[in-house]
């Protein structure tokens, strides 16, 4: 398959991927069709989907058992008047009917719009009039239903509202029954052009109300690097992302890239999280790769590991936040494998990335992925030197690269804001080292700036992660008049530090912080709290914190 997309498949180094790493866009291409369906015709028994959940539920899709059913599930689609442009709102948790859907409305060139289900009727609402959704399909389940029929009333432009079960309510219709009563699937005689919307996600709201970010067609094709190469799947691989499917870490690790690289996907369906199952997982299913983001490898490393046989695991791969080296350390102390990092936002793919051939920097990102021309500049527009701060960019003088996001959809004003001039400006601080690896420093609205220097909030939020007593902290600038803003840590305690003295455990933190990391960015306040404000993807709302600063300082 790789060779369908790719003139060159395998790199040896760093030069030798920047060199030769090109990928070869078809014509109005479709994942649906040149993907999918192409495995189905060349591998049709090779395992795609391998399903499980916390019942002891468990299910292999095959290639040719996925074009079926992705089939079927385009013909029913059709007949609910779903097609080319139409805007689908998919509420799927890991069920497996999220597979079939996505990939349906890419077949008939439709919008997906992949959402959680912690979304109440206001978020769906939110976004049903924003986006003109015209079709929810959402798990039957009772809360996410009534959230669902909750925003109906205000959502003009839905028409269809579709149950994938157990619970099909009145005012719904059965996804089960309309696949398996669908008639043959006829393709359209044009689906979709490479500019066309196929895939569109709301981000998390840290700052404000979301943003609808649009990806193209082509959007699969920027994951070639996220699941060939930073993931480093081939064939014989069996890869699981911890991911729900609401959240653009889905389609980065449970879909595109995995399969253009002929992986097997697999999907652990749970309600709760639990590492002691994760690790469970990887020993029954002989998991090979496994990524997911710094919280889940510090719950791991907490379980006992020589319980579980976990010889299959071969790669590791770490997002979503920047990386602790503590954790890293502990890792490869305990399973020999080394944690690779990535970074990228839902507006791009893999940016930045610890590749195969490199020797990874605990805590570093890693460097830039050739598809992006990834720079630093400082706040005067000027490149940053090595170990100066600088924001993360993206060059677009030639043009929208690869992966790149088309647009803040129905909002031009937004776009421009963020994408001008033959810029992208990310919104990420992070500073280079001489070796070219990049270090995340936190959001440019959270660097803290204090007598003179710049403070990210991550570097002091890691120095205080390494201390048992800490469970969960944000970082933030305070207000001061004689240094401009003074760093302010609020933080949550591990149980067995809940009843100690809080005025001496302060100081004791912050003689950790000044012992851990450079002095002058230990925390001069520190606030204890039960817990920590928070967007419903789970990342932390710093601007909160900040507004509730500013009313009392």
């Amino acid at each position: 398959m790789l060779e369908r997309f790719l003139s060159q498949t395998t790199f040896t180094s760093q030069d030798d991927f920047i060199q030769n790493f090109h990928v070869k866009v078809p014509d109005n291409f479709n994942f649906g069709y040149d993907v999918v369906d192409a495995w189905a015709e060349a591998t049709p028994d090779k395992t795609a989907l391998c399903w499980t959940n916390d019942h002891g539920v468990h299910h292999d899709f095959t290639f040719a058992e996925l074009k079926d059913y992705t089939d079927r599930t385009a013909s029913y689609f059709q007949s609910l008047g779903i097609g080319h442009g139409d805007m689908v709102m998919l509420i799927l948790k890991r069920r497996y009917e999220f597979w079939f859907s996505i990939i349906a409305l890419h077949k008939i060139g439709a919008v997906a719009i992949p959402a959680t289900h912690l979304l109440t009727g206001k978020d769906i609402t939110y976004r049903n009039n924003a986006a003109g959704i015209k079709m929810i399909v959402c798990a039957g389940e009772e809360v996410i239903l009534n959230h669902v029929k909750d925003a109906l009333p205000y959502s003009p432009t839905i028409t269809h509202l579709v149950s994938a079960g157990p619970i099909v309510p009145r005012g719904f219709e059965d996804f089960q029954k309309g696949v398996l009563e669908a008639p043959a699937f006829i393709k359209p005689e044009h689906p979709n052009s490479n500019d066309d919307i196929s895939l569109m996600y709301f981000t998390s709201g840290t700052t404000g109300e979301p943003k609808m970010v649009a990806h193209d067609f082509t959007y699969p094709l920027g994951h070639i690097a996220t699941g060939c190469f930073w993931h480093n799947l081939h064939e014989d691989s069996l890869h699981l992302t911890v991911a729900d499917t609401g959240w653009g870490k889905a389609v980065w690790g449970k879909l595109y890239g995995q399969w253009i690289a002929g992986a097997t996907v697999f999907v652990y369906d749970h309600e709760k999280f639990q590492p002691a199952d994760i690790l469970q997982m990887i020993q029954d299913y002989h998991i090979t790769s496994l990524c997911a983001p710094p919280t889940v490898f510090r719950f791991l490393i907490r379980e006992d590991l020589t319980r579980y046989n976990l010889s299959s695991l071969q790669y590791c791969t770490i997002a979503g936040e920047a990386l602790n080296p503590a954790v890293y350390e502990t890792f490869q102390e305990q399973t020999g494998i080394k944690l690779m990092e990535g970074f990228g936002q839902t507006e791009t793919t893999l940016t930045i990335a610890t590749f195969p051939w490199m020797a990874p920097k605990p805590g570093s990102m890693g460097v830039p992925n050739p598809q992006y021309n990834v720079d630093l500049i400082k706040q005067d527009g000027t490149p940053a030197a090595p170990n100066e701060q600088g924001q993360i960019i993206i060059r677009t003088d030639n043009g929208k690269p690869l992966g790149l996001f088309k647009e803040y959809y129905r909002n031009a004003e937004l776009t421009r804001e963020v994408w001008h001039d033959g810029i992208y400006y990310t919104g990420d601080v992070a500073w280079k080292d001489e070796d070219g690896y990049y270090w995340f420093v936190g959001r440019i609205d959270d660097v803290i700036k204090s007598s003179g220097y710049r403070i990210g909030p991550f570097e002091v939020e890691s120095a205080l992660m390494t201390h048992p007593a800490v469970v969960e902290c944000a970082v933030t600038g305070v207000p001061d008049e004689i240094r401009g803003q003074i760093v302010k840590a609020h933080i949550v305690l591990a149980k067995d530090y809940k009843d100690v003295d809080k005025e001496n455990l302060a100081k004791t933190l912050q003689n950790h912080v000044k012992q851990v990391t450079a002095p002058y960015k230990y925390p001069r306040l520190i606030e204890f709290v039960d817990e920590l404000p928070k967007t419903i993807s789970g990342k932390i709302r710093r601007v909160e914190i900040r507004e509730k600063d500013k009313k009392e300082y």
